[in-house]
């Protein structure tokens, strides 16, 4: 039964520390260092740099016109942004309605490789001195290229993460109601983990780097934003994160095609733990790696697989002290609501305290198919766009 005991409280540790616990300490040590104060780099008499907005697109052609106007409508000096679109492998007409702008370079193969081999094959066209990443889907807040270009003042700036927002209605269902949710969370967490040392990873909806910093990226990677924003950070640069500096799109269209993103980004998220194992290293990355294992690795390996274990055990030890019959009717009523989120998601009503439990539950499941499709090499390079609402 002790064995039991230390399996069931260090799973249940587990579960609440990644989720939750992470959390709390980052927001402790950071209170202790705000008490020690900070410097920061100021931008009085900065001169603002030249920028790439580098867009990769397949097949866009729905987005173009609004995304063009949008990043034509940004706050900073039209003579230093420069509008680079990389379109390869596109055949519904996107290279040529990018014709219609002038303002836009468009680089296009009709071969269609992934997108991490569009970008490889645009950076060696960029000539500006900072490249600007961002999806075709997502609008860009006025200021956010002049508020990326001001944090790149401080030259221990190697990549600034700009956040992600997802624009939701009172009338969405589990999957916007829990994608918008969970990226308040990570926006959070993003900004504590940036204002104590650096930001565990950038978003592809908008994320900046140093061009010369760019090393070319493995073809077959899935998270192309998460490995070329870690490997700047492993080179000894800050990854920096600023809420005001933000792209906005709509949550997935349905719980169905949040799944499909999530699974890819779960097998993604295996690909990136094997490939930057180094990182793993406290000796060599100190805090960053503390970090990157806390933020990222445990919900990509040991946390899914604490949900079931903490279950199974429980029931074992059911008999043992009430301590357990009560854990025991917690986790039930946690996995009751869930599928009541799932039930209520299938008839389109809208409790959006159940959406929770059951978006979460989904987000893990994810990580099983995921993993299965890592080993299994199954997942595809090529990115299949969850339909937005």
């Amino acid at each position: 039964m002790k064995a039991l005991e230390i399996c069931f409280f260090a799973g249940l540790f587990i579960l609440f520390y990644t989720y939750l616990g992470y959390g709390i300490l980052l927001f402790s040590m950071l209170k202790a260092k705000r008490f020690f104060g900070k410097k920061r780099i100021t931008t009085v008499g900065y001169d603002l740099p030249e920028i790439t907005l580098l867009v990769a697109a397949y097949n866009e052609k729905e987005y173009i016109k609004s995304k063009v106007e949008n990043s034509l409508s940004l706050n900073y000096p039209h003579e230093k942004l420069k509008l680079f679109w990389v379109t390869d492998g596109s055949d519904d007409g996107t290279p040529d309605l990018l014709k219609e702008f002038p303002q836009v370079t468009v680089l296009h193969q009709n071969e269609r490789k992934g997108k991490i081999a569009a970008i490889n094959r645009a950076m060696e066209f960029i000539e500006t001195p900072i490249v600007v990443f961002s999806d075709a889907n997502t609008m860009l807040g006025q200021e956010s290229i002049k508020v990326i270009a001001n944090l790149f003042a401080d030259p221990k700036t190697g990549c600034v993460s700009g956040e992600k927002r997802v624009f939701s209605k009172q009338k969405d269902m589990a999957a916007g109601a829990g994608e918008g949710l969970y990226w308040k969370y990570e926006s959070l967490l993003k900004k504590w983990d940036a204002e104590l040392n650096s930001a565990v990873g950038a978003a592809g909806e908008l994320f900046a780097i140093r061009t010369e910093l760019y090393k070319e990226v493995e073809p077959d990677t899935l998270l192309d934003d998460f490995i070329i924003s870690l490997r700047v950070a492993m080179d000894g640069y800050k990854i920096e994160y600023d809420p005001n500096a933000y792209a906005i799109e709509g949550p997935s269209a349905n719980i169905k095609e949040e799944l499909k993103r999530k699974i890819r980004i779960a097998a993604g998220g295996i690909q990136s733990i094997v490939r930057l194992a180094p990182l793993l290293n406290f000796f060599k990355y100190g805090l960053l790696s503390f970090q990157y294992i806390s933020h990222r690795v445990l919900r990509w390996t040991i946390a899914p697989l604490m949900l079931p274990t903490i279950l199974v055990i429980n029931i074992l030890l059911l008999n043992d002290r009430i301590v357990y019959s009560v854990l025991f009717i917690l986790q039930l009523l946690f996995y009751a609501m869930a599928c009541a989120g799932w039930y209520l998601q299938s008839k389109k009503l809208n409790i959006k305290v159940l959406f929770v439990p059951y978006y979460f539950l989904m987000m893990n499941y994810a990580v099983y198919r995921g993993f299965i499709r890592y080993i299994s090499k199954t997942q595809s390079v090529n990115w299949e766009r969850a339909k937005r609402g």
